[in-house]
Parts: C-alpha cells; sequence; structure tokens
C-alpha cells in the first residue's frame, strides 16, 4: 500500500465517515504504513458498528502485537477464534502471545488446535517448536522444525528456526549449514545471521 492509495480511502472515509468497512480499509492501508495508532483508532470504530466482524477484531490484534500490546492482541484473538474457528492466521499469532507470556501450555494447546485444522500449516509448527525450546522439550522442537521444513522446504522462516535450534544446542555446524542455505532463501535474513555468529571469513564467532 502507498500514500496515494491511503489518500483515496480517506477521501472514501471523508464522505461515508460511519462506513465500518470504508474504516475497516484504511485501517489496512495504515498497518501496511506502520500507522498503528491511526490503524487502532479506525479498527475500535468499524468493531463499535460491527460487533461480529472477525476480520476487524482480527487486524487490530496485528495492530497491537505491532505495538507489542500483548495482552489486548491476545483478547482480540481470542474473539478472532470465537467468530471464526477455521482463521489459522489468528491461532499462530495467539500461541505466539501465549508463549510470549509465559503460558507455554496455552501456546501448545492452541497451535494444536491450529494443526488439527490444517496439518500442513508450517508457521505453526515453527511456533510450537519454539514452545517446547522454551519447555527444554528439545527433541520435540526438533521435530516440530524438521516437519514445517518438510512442508515449506524452500521456506526462509523454518529454516531461520531450525538455525537457532542449532545455536541453542551449542551445534555451530548445524547453524553453518542452515546459514548457508538461506543466504539463498533470505539474504536479509542470513545477514542478520551472519552479524551475530560469524566473522567476515565466515567463522564462527567464539
Amino acid at each position: 500500500m502507498n500514500p496515494r492509495d491511503s489518500a483515496q480511502l480517506e477521501a472514501k472515509l471523508r464522505e461515508e465517515p460511519d462506513n465500518p468497512e470504508a474504516q475497516y480499509e484504511l485501517a489496512l492501508a495504515y498497518l501496511d504504513l506502520q500507522r498503528n495508532n491511526e490503524a487502532l483508532q479506525l479498527l475500535d470504530r468499524s468493531i463499535g458498528l460491527r460487533r461480529r466482524d472477525p476480520s476487524a477484531y482480527y487486524a487490530r490484534a496485528v495492530a497491537n502485537l505491532s505495538m507489542s500490546n500483548f495482552r489486548k492482541a491476545g483478547c482480540d484473538l481470542l474473539r478472532t477464534i470465537a467468530l471464526d474457528r477455521s482463521r489459522l492466521e489468528a491461532y499462530k499469532h495467539l500461541g505466539f502471545v501465549q508463549l510470549t507470556l509465559g503460558k507455554e501450555d496455552a501456546a501448545l494447546k492452541t497451535l494444536q488446535r491450529a494443526l488439527e485444522i490444517d496439518p500442513g500449516y508450517a508457521d505453526a509448527y515453527c511456533i510450537l517448536g519454539d514452545a517446547y525450546m522454551d519447555l527444554s522439550e528439545h527433541d520435540k522442537a526438533r521435530e516440530a522444525f524438521e516437519k514445517a521444513l518438510e512442508i515449506e522446504p524452500d521456506g526462509p522462516e523454518p529454516h531461520c528456526k531450525m538455525a537457532m535450534y542449532y545455536v541453542a544446542r551449542g551445534d555451530m555446524k548445524g547453524l553453518k549449514t542452515e546459514y548457508e542455505l538461506l543466504k539463498t532463501l533470505d539474504a536479509d535474513m542470513a545477514r542478520q545471521i551472519g552479524t551475530l555468529f560469524f566473522d567476515e571469513d565466515h567463522e564462527t564467532i567464539s
């Protein structure tokens, strides 16, 4: 979304200030532009007019996540799921929020629920692995990350998760393997890992 598109949506909302769909569309544009406070205000208005709209609750949760308002995001994600039990992204984000708040067992249940809906949802396996890592259940964490890789062998996120698994286990050989793969899959992600763990000659920083 570019500023010109948002300007068009702003003009539309000025014509129909109480149109919840126009409020929602402009809020999404603001989220793309990282104007999160403005997005939140519009989503509050939209939800006030349509209290059973799961998309608006989900968008507000994303806005709150962007601002690290994890508890507020969690409440909206629970509302989203209550209204639309098939929205996989809501389960993924809720699992992340629960994990961030130290509620690992709740996160496991949420993510497993997502996988009951779609056993091929790689993103859920990525966060599931994080939850198992926090619980020091390293074998289960590896299984989850490997399952994500099986589903999305060329996905940067599963490879990044596996790289962090190797870091946690002190396996620098495994980390370097994932780092080399990521250089072809997501150069920015690989650069971040390289800056943290490797010197200019690609040797591990001790």
